[in-house]
């Protein structure tokens, strides 16, 4: 309640002065599955509660009202999906309150990994941001038999077809790189948790050895789209839709819904001169596999998937949380230098 008022007077003083409150971190998660804190959490409750995100400022134009912590430290929920979270950053950036013109953003929320390269429970840092919504499709009952997918760039006629698009549309968005690499440096040797359960999950992918691993921090890319998809051929598809896009320097490594949405209001608004593009980050840990195990069937890998019961949710939330945490307490520690200059 102490944090609260005077968080509530400094507030008063800066709108007296005509000024908005200067931003200096902004953590995004996409859901939240009840209040923000004391029940069952999503994404945002464990960084409300450890980071002490006390101070309540309504966002009548967002998806649901942000909170701030006495450090400049300023948390958002978009919602699920491309087009919430599109319009809840828009929102956000444009709202004459705040100042972010130095500001870092960190999204911070579960995915799918792909078994070939993490495993449940890992977090990785993602140098690209691939859409996997902007395309054409055939049915899959329809595919000719020599496409490997029915799923097909825009403006192209068979999957993967060359040269890529100059021309893009929101298909790519690449981040900065000295940015991830710093990150990832920062938090590589960062502990995760790792339980019996997920132990249990992890040790039926036989024939995948980074899948049997304790948790770990990695670097890669992902997929995002606002469709759920899963199972061993889709998996194949976002690999091979991350090679083309980033034209063979991408690996896919983690599925997610909503990031591509961020993405582009943080780009329009880099373009307006609300935001740096260049202080942007993206976190992504692993609450489920995104294809079934072997010796199962997408449908049956599916179906335990309905309803998020993923068998690493709460050691994903923790991950995010625990792993952005710690970029985020090195950017506030270090403000009188990271305001000016970008770690690399």
């Amino acid at each position: 309640m102490k944090t609260l008022l005077v968080w509530l007077c400094l507030a008063g003083a800066v709108g007296a002065q005509n000024r908005p409150i200067p931003v200096k971190v902004v953590v995004i998660a996409m859901f939240e599955r009840g209040e923000d804190t004391g029940d069952v959490p999503g994404e945002y409750q464990l960084w409300v509660e450890r980071e002490h995100l006390d101070q309540v400022i309504p966002m009548d134009s967002g998806y649901r009202h942000v909170r701030m912590n006495k450090d400049g430290v300023l948390g958002m929920v978009t919602g699920v999906g491309t087009a919430k979270a599109a319009a809840s950053v828009m929102a956000l950036g444009l709202d004459p309150r705040f100042d972010f013109s130095q500001t870092y953003w960190i999204v911070a929320g579960i995915g799918g990994g792909d078994p070939a390269d993490v495993s449940l429970g890992s977090a990785v840092w993602a140098e690209h941001v691939i859409d996997g919504d902007l395309a054409y499709e055939v049915d899959a009952r329809d595919i000719p038999k020599d496409w490997p997918t029915g799923i097909v760039p825009l403006r192209k006629g068979v999957p993967y077809e060359q040269p890529v698009r100059k021309d893009l549309e929101g298909e790519i968005y690449t981040l900065n790189l000295p940015l991830v690499d710093w990150a990832y440096r920062l938090t590589r040797g960062v502990t995760l948790a790792d339980t019996e359960q997920i132990r249990k999950s992890r040790a039926r992918f036989e024939g995948f050895p980074n899948a049997q691993k304790p948790p770990f921090v990695a670097k890669g890319d992902t997929i995002s789209g606002s469709t759920f998809w899963h199972g061993a051929r889709l998996d194949a598809w976002a690999n091979a839709w991350t090679q083309y896009y980033t034209e063979g320097k991408g690996n896919y490594m983690i599925s997610a819904m909503e990031d591509t949405g961020t993405m582009q209001s943080l780009t329009f608004l880099a373009n307006a001169r609300r935001v740096d593009l260049r202080r942007v980050l993206v976190l992504r840990t692993v609450s489920n596999y995104d294809r079934e195990a072997p010796g199962s069937t997408p449908a049956e890998s599916l179906k335990g998937l309905v309803g998020g019961v993923y068998s690493a949710y709460m050691p994903a939330l923790d991950a995010a949380q625990v792993v952005g945490s710690k970029v985020v307490h090195y950017l506030v520690d270090h403000w009188a230098e990271c305001a000016g200059t970008i770690p690399r």
